[in-house]
């Protein structure tokens, strides 16, 4: 029987759970069947997990055939779903566009009096009479009405009315801001402080700026620095410190370079999604660690992002691709663990993780309830790579997961999970010195959000939220313990 305090965790994370669902089934259900549709896609990815943590918090234990029926069927499930969403949202959309011709139409009538474009506020925007004309000429009666205009930095700001989809009317302004005055400006769409879309036109040179050559050859000392921290935390997990005994390297090698082709994995993740949007990514600064190898990479974008969708899908490429590698180093070590095998862990190694000590359970069954327990060198490789992951997403400032809320959520709520990711980091580092030395690094380097994209008013679809929430799910299962009473009547331990 669980205890007490064990049933209320498990309370806890199933009304967590609940709460989600409900939440999204909440939002979803002003937006008729497509909202539901989307939901639905939200709830068939989250529930193989769900289930699968569930029934082994309960004691049923699903074999790797099960775990691979169940993320079958959600896959195809998914896939289904998103059929039957693209052609709701086809019909949806014809309906969106009638109904908007007709509005602008009434809207027409209503003011057949030309309405009196708003004069400049005395402070005078610091562009130039004769493009401030052309920039105002882009606006019309079925895009956006602007009724104000303020000076702001090096362009302008302009208030009104957004007419039609914000994405459409983006796209036809920015095209025909660059009809009239080429590649000068940069037109934003983001909300207002009052919530309401306002048109923001910036200069050019304001653009993200390409590399320096000082900072390449800084990106390639932490290169190298890495490839070092690397074989030295191969070296401690083999009793040994490959700084001071570096005669030693092809020991360490197997091991460093493990680590470092998830990191690898990671960083191309990223640049193949960045390839197919066109962005340009800055060289990867690697964070070396010894503990762990590194604490992954900071990448800067040199380009501005056409919308958010882009900045999610750029940021869950790189944890889903070092994730997976991981994941499969992981399993793929537990198969092979046998008696015998180069490592003998203790088995508190396990109650770690929920999800390495729930996949172990699985694979290595009663062999985890041995004071020693055999494994094979992947087992480790792919613990330190979900670890990697998961501190990666977590949800602050210009992490991939701070970089994932920001995409779903805004950047008001992407700015609350960084103080709250910072403070629970300070709280767990009293204990951990892992967690210390992250929360400096996140501090000092990347507690920053990244800038607006240039359509900020769009959010992501759905099915891009249930993925950031399925990744965000799986970055908590990584880094939270089991309880060893838990953990104990379970078997593992």
């Amino acid at each position: 029987m669980f205890t007490l305090s064990e049933t209320s965790i498990l309370g806890t994370i199933l009304l967590v759970a609940l709460s989600i669902l409900g939440w999204g089934f909440y939002r979803a259900r002003p937006f008729g069947k497509l909202g539901i549709l989307a939901w639905l896609q939200s709830v068939v990815l989250m529930t193989p997990w769900l289930l699968f943590f569930g029934l082994f918090a309960a004691g049923i234990y699903i074999n790797i055939a099960g775990i691979l029926f169940l993320v079958v069927t959600s896959a195809g499930l998914y896939v289904y779903l998103g059929r039957q969403l693209r052609a709701a949202g086809q019909d949806a959309i014809l309906k969106q566009r009638a109904t908007e011709r007709l509005a602008a139409a009434s809207s027409l009538e209503a003011n057949s009096p030309q309405p009196k474009v708003a004069e400049l506020k005395p402070e005078i925007p610091p562009i130039p009479e004769e493009d401030l004309n052309a920039v105002k000429g882009i606006f019309g009666i079925d895009t956006f009405f602007a009724t104000e205009t303020i000076a702001y930095q090096d362009g302008a700001i302009f208030k009104g009315n957004l007419r039609g989809e914000p994405e459409e009317t983006h796209n036809r302004l920015t095209a025909s801001l660059r009809q009239r005055l080429g590649d000068q400006y940069r037109l934003f769409l983001v909300e207002n402080t009052d919530g309401k879309p306002v048109v923001i036109v910036l200069p050019s040179r304001n653009d993200p700026r390409p590399m320096l050559l000082s900072q390449k050859a800084f990106a390639g000392i932490l290169l190298i620095a890495t490839i070092a921290t690397s074989l030295e935390a191969a070296g401690l997990l083999l009793n040994f410190d490959f700084f001071g005994n570096p005669e030693r390297f092809q020991e360490a090698l197997p091991i460093g370079a493990g680590i470092f082709t998830i990191l690898v994995a990671h960083e191309i993740g990223h640049w193949l999604l960045a390839r197919r949007h066109q962005i340009r990514l800055s060289w990867p600064f690697f964070l070396p660690a010894v503990q762990i190898g590194s604490f992954g990479a900071i990448t800067r974008f040199e380009s501005l992002l056409p919308n958010r969708k882009v900045l999610f899908d750029i940021a869950l490429a790189g944890p889903a691709a070092g994730g997976i590698v991981s994941l499969l180093m992981l399993v793929m070590g537990l198969v092979l663990s046998r008696p015998g095998s180069l490592f003998q862990l203790p088995n508190q190694f396990f109650q770690g993780s929920i999800l390495v000590g729930s996949l172990a359970r699985v694979v290595l069954g009663s062999a985890l309830q041995s004071s020693l327990v055999s494994v094979h060198p992947l087992v480790i490789i792919g613990w330190l790579g979900l670890v990697i992951t998961a501190l990666n997403l977590m949800p602050a400032g210009q992490l991939d997961g701070g970089r994932i809320v920001q995409a779903i959520y805004g950047r008001k709520t992407a700015g609350r999970a960084t103080v709250a990711t910072l403070i629970l980091l300070a709280l767990v580092s009293l204990g951990n010195t892992l967690a210390m030395y992250w929360a400096i690094v996140i501090f000092f380097l990347q507690r920053d959000q990244e800038r607006p994209s240039l359509n900020e008013v769009t959010e992501p679809d759905d099915a891009r939220a249930a993925l950031g929430l399925l990744a965000l799910f799986l970055m908590i299962t990584t880094l939270l313990p089991l309880t060893p009473g838990l953990a104990g009547r379970l078997g593992i331990g």
